[in-house]
């Protein structure tokens, strides 16, 4: 299938043919699946003290029966306002956790190769098909055809002011705007210094980053990724199908490189 190669300035210069990975049937639950194991890499391990909450000088009652007394382990000291208090166990004040969390714990989701690889290319597949573009919520009445692809010379684009013209030129300054009415979060989230979600708008696809990420760093929403470096995590945000994605003529060359045995088989088997 062929698309339009766009200029920087919104004007056609001929037409470029999409590698076959855009012939990838679009698996919903595959790149949902491998979002959800990918995520879980960066996750950071989580840990408590091994002696937290029993730091205490604690003893049961000897006998224990006998006293008067439940024979929870108590603060034996000369005095002190803790004397007398039930400590070092799970089920008092200021006591351990029963089941803490483990910094030993395994949360890294393990993927397979074919899988993710899969997964990569179903998503490639979907930045294609302008329904699963437009139920995301992006804007893209000014655009006829998908995918978006542009000539190179938009990666040399260095500056924020150019990056946004160039954006607005494309027919995308109603995607650019849609963030602008998000809602500042309330509770305990704001306290914490999470009161504003930010949503996702474009992705550019090029093949060297550079400049182009330099320029759109402080565009909202907008994104710059490698063609090397794809990944459902950039192409699928939340796992929800699919992001608003420009590709440079170089970076569809450089995905034309990728290896699909998914597609060879299914050529065998027709």
């Amino acid at each position: 299938m062929n698309v339009p190669l766009l200029r920087a300035d919104g004007s056609k210069d001929g037409d470029v043919k999409l590698p076959r990975v855009f012939d990838t049937p679009v698996r919903a639950d595959v790149i949902s699946r491998a979002y959800t194991n990918i995520n879980t890499h960066h996750f950071q391990p989580k840990g408590t003290h091994p002696t937290a909450g029993m730091d205490v000088v604690a003893r049961t009652a000897n006998p224990p029966t006998g006293q008067g007394q439940s024979r929870i382990a108590r603060i034996r000291t000369s005095g002190g306002q803790r004397q007398g208090e039930a400590a070092g166990v799970a089920s008092v004040r200021g006591g351990r956790q029963a089941h803490p969390p483990k910094a030993e714990r395994v949360i890294h989701k393990g993927l397979n190769k074919k899988e993710r690889r899969y997964a990569l290319c179903s998503a490639i597949a979907a930045t294609a098909d302008r329904s699963l573009i437009v139920s995301r919520g992006h804007k893209v009445g000014g655009i006829e055809t998908f995918p978006v692809v542009v000539a190179d010379d938009i990666e040399k684009i260095s500056g924020t002011k150019d990056a946004i013209k160039t954006l607005k030129t494309l027919g995308l300054a109603d995607d650019l705007d849609r963030l602008k009415s998000r809602k500042r979060r309330t509770g305990k989230v704001a306290l914490r210094g999470r009161g504003k979600k930010e949503g996702k708008s474009v992705l550019f696809v090029v093949k060297d980053r550079g400049e182009l990420s330099k320029a759109c760093g402080a565009v909202p929403g907008v994104d710059v990724c490698n063609a090397r470096d794809l990944s459902v995590l950039d192409l699928a945000p939340g796992a929800s199908l699919i992001r608003l994605t420009i590709y440079t003529k170089s970076a569809l060359d450089e995905i034309a490189k990728m290896h699909l045995p998914h597609l060879d088989i299914m050529e065998m088997m027709n």
